[in-house]
């Protein structure tokens, strides 16, 4: 297969995409067998079958990649016939292609061709995720600086802040912030935050607003007050994560958040300087 075959082919595959009102992308399986290379739809029907027990296997919702679908097609007298078609995700494309006819050069062609795009979902998607965990924790670190101005406005000093937080933490972990550190492996000079999940990171700013606001609104004027406060929100969001299924102290760490930022910054730079390159990353 040839330079020019490949572009073609790649243009073909590329047209025949279609996107959903909310922006999903998909290819109909009658468009498809064509590009397949399948002239019987019967036996891309089989493909397919076999390409739903695939999906099934990996642990993905078959609705979820291929849905039943009619649509109108034009007879060569002028009248109309609805048959049935398959709208399929990218995903849905890929395991047609693997598990189609190697001896196909159209076959050939699908399977690096959904495997490259599919990856490129992927690292997209990953990087997506990523992302929001750093937000997460610089939210998080903003919403803490401004509960130790609270503290320190309402009480005459903030020396009792790191207190206050380690409070907090034994009541969100049911463990302290020295123990959780051993039990993630943090180095003792790094923030436990670091190195938590983003739903906890969320979970400790959600827990930490509330302090916020209570201590202002209630004009909390002692430590004591505001460390009773800070415990009872982290229980409260605790309980919550605890009723949905969630154990805080059972949550595996998460990448170093610094590096994950480090990351991310330079794939934004080699995206600047290689905007097509993001498969060779």
């Amino acid at each position: 297969m040839n330079n020019e075959m490949i572009h073609t082919m790649t243009e073909t595959f590329e047209g025949h995409a279609q996107q959903t009102e909310n922006g999903v992308e998909f290819w109909l399986a009658r468009d498809l067998q064509q590009l397949l290379g399948y002239g019987e739809w019967r036996n891309f029907l089989h493909v397919i079958t076999k390409a739903k027990t695939a999906c099934e296997i990996s642990g993905h919702e078959v609705s979820n990649h291929f849905v039943d679908v009619n649509k109108m097609v034009e007879l060569g007298s002028g009248s109309q016939r609805e048959i049935s078609d398959i709208m399929l995700t990218r995903y849905a494309c890929y395991l047609i292609a693997q598990n189609g006819d190697p001896r196909k050069q159209e076959i050939a062609f699908a399977q690096t061709y959904f495997a490259m795009q599919t990856r490129k979902a992927e690292m997209i998607e990953q990087r997506l995720l990523e992302a929001e965990r750093v937000s997460a924790r610089k939210k998080l670190s903003a919403t803490e600086k401004e509960l130790s101005n609270v503290i320190f406005e309402q009480t005459g000093g903030n020396q009792n802040f790191a207190l206050i937080r380690s409070k907090g933490d034994a009541a969100l972990f049911s463990k302290g912030t020295k123990a959780m550190k051993a039990h993630w492996n943090v180095p003792e000079n790094r923030p436990l935050a670091d190195f938590a999940p983003t739903i906890i990171l969320k979970a400790k700013d959600f827990a930490t607003e509330i302090t916020i606001h209570n201590a202002r609104e209630q004009a909390m004027s002692r430590e004591p007050q505001i460390s009773q406060e800070h415990v009872t929100n982290n229980q409260a969001v605790r309980q919550t994560l605890l009723d949905r299924g969630i154990r805080p102290e059972s949550l595996p760490p998460a990448e170093d958040v610094k590096k994950v930022e480090r990351r991310l910054t330079s794939a934004e730079k080699k995206a600047i300087k290689n905007p097509d390159g993001l498969e060779e990353q």
